[in-house]
């Protein structure tokens, strides 16, 4: 059976990575958070006190190792030796993740370490520009979408979960104000590309956008 590579793009709160998990564990593939990753570097970044800093970041990129685990609690992102998991989903890291990743040398290193990690298909790999430059040939493009609301209960929900106070007027302004840098920046703006199917996941359950995806995906397996 063929392996195809799935990217899975779209706004945060889109249902991408959650619904990226189930399809690569029910296909038997590998998934691939390319957002925990440029996380990873803006969390060393402000451990070093230099996340504003262009120039200084550039020159810390050969000092960092990611590595993406898969656990029976799910992927863990290891930071040069240390489980972040946790951490690189803090609100500081969150509101500076949009402004780091849109550094030119920081995409550079990342999406070749992520085109070489899918080379060989059997992937699903969700973030902002899967299907339109890192993998613009994969066999499946998902574009994710959901309402402005609806997204930020989920984030909020998320951050619940492991014990983070938040503030549901605050998370609505950061992911308004991360939707708007990742669609306007210069560098691999977040936009649909051209043959990605459109998904609203606004009103669906995790489980029913997961399945949608596997049915298309598994469309394409079988040809």
């Amino acid at each position: 059976m063929k392996k195809i590579v799935i990217a899975i793009d779209g706004p945060a709160g889109s249902g991408k990575s959650s619904s990226a998990k189930i399809v690569a564990e029910r296909l038997g593939y590998i998934y691939i958070d390319t957002g925990a990753m440029y996380r990873a570097v803006t969390l060393e970044a402000l451990r070093r006190g230099i996340a504003e800093n262009e120039a200084e970041i550039c020159k810390i990129l050969d000092e960092i190792n990611i590595e993406l685990r898969t656990s029976p609690q799910g992927q863990r992102t290891i930071l040069n030796g240390e489980d972040v998991s946790d951490d690189i989903r803090l609100p500081g890291v969150t509101r500076l993740v949009s402004p780091v990743s849109a550094i030119g040398c920081v995409r550079e290193k990342l999406v070749a370490e992520q085109r070489r990690i899918g080379e060989r298909g059997g992937i699903v790999m969700d973030g902002r520009d899967i299907g339109t430059v890192v993998f613009p040939n994969a066999e499946l493009k998902i574009y994710l979408v959901a309402s402005i609301e609806a997204r930020t209960e989920r984030r909020a929900k998320e951050l619940r979960a492991k014990g983070i106070r938040v503030e549901i007027e605050e998370i609505k302004k950061q992911i308004i104000e991360r939707d708007n840098y990742d669609s306007s920046r210069a560098i691999s703006p977040l936009r649909k590309a051209e043959d990605a199917i459109l998904i609203d996941t606004s009103e669906m359950t995790l489980e029913q956008q997961s399945e949608l995806i596997i049915e298309l995906a598994n469309k394409i397996i079988n040809l």
